[in-house]
C-alpha cells in the first residue's frame, strides 16, 4: 500500500504542479497551444510512476513476481492517482470558483454540476483505464524480463 501511495501522490505532483503553474502562473488558457502539453505530461508521468511502482515491488517481494502482481501494484497507483487528483481538483473548484470548468467543451450547453460531474468521472475513469493499460504492458514487459535474467 505504501508502494501505491507513494507513486501514485508523485503522478498527481506534477498534476498539481502543471496547474498551479501552467494556470495560475503563467495564465496558459486551454486555447493556447501550450496546453497540449498537459495530457503528455500527465500520461508521462503516469507511465514513469507507473513503472517505478512495479519496480519497486518486484525489489520488495522474496517470491517470485508474477504478472498478476504487477498489474495490481500498477493499478493501485492509479487509483491513488485518480482519487488524489480529483480531490486536487476539487479544492480547486471550491477555492477559485467554476473558473477551470468553464473550459469544458459542454460548459456553455448544461448545468454546472454536469458539466463538474462528467469532468470528474473523466478524470477518475481515464486514470483507472490509462493506468490499467500501462500497468498491464509495463508487467508484461517487466516479468518477461525477469523470467529471461533468471534463465
Amino acid at each position: 500500500m505504501k508502494i501505491a501511495l507513494k507513486y501514485g501522490l508523485l503522478i498527481t505532483l506534477v498534476v498539481v504542479l502543471w496547474v498551479v503553474i501552467a494556470r495560475f502562473l503563467l495564465g496558459i488558457t486551454p486555447e493556447s497551444k501550450a496546453d497540449l502539453l498537459a495530457p503528455i505530461l500527465f500520461n508521462l508521468a503516469a507511465i514513469v510512476s507507473i513503472y517505478a511502482g512495479i519496480k519497486a515491488s518486484m525489489n520488495e517481494r522474496e517470491d517470485p513476481f508474477r504478472f498478476k502482481d504487477g498489474v495490481k501494484t500498477g493499478f493501485a497507483i492509479s487509483l491513488v492517482y485518480a482519487f488524489s487528483s480529483c480531490l486536487f481538483f476539487f479544492i480547486v473548484f471550491l477555492v477559485s470558483g467554476p473558473a477551470l470548468l468553464a473550459n469544458e467543451p459542454m460548459a456553455k450547453s448544461r448545468p454546472l454540476w454536469q458539466v463538474a460531474l462528467l469532468a470528474y468521472l473523466g478524470l477518475f475513469v481515464g486514470a483507472l483505464v490509462f493506468g490499467l493499460i500501462y500497468a498491464t504492458l509495463i508487467s508484461f514487459f517487466l516479468v518477461r524480463q525477469n523470467q529471461r535474467d533468471a534463465t
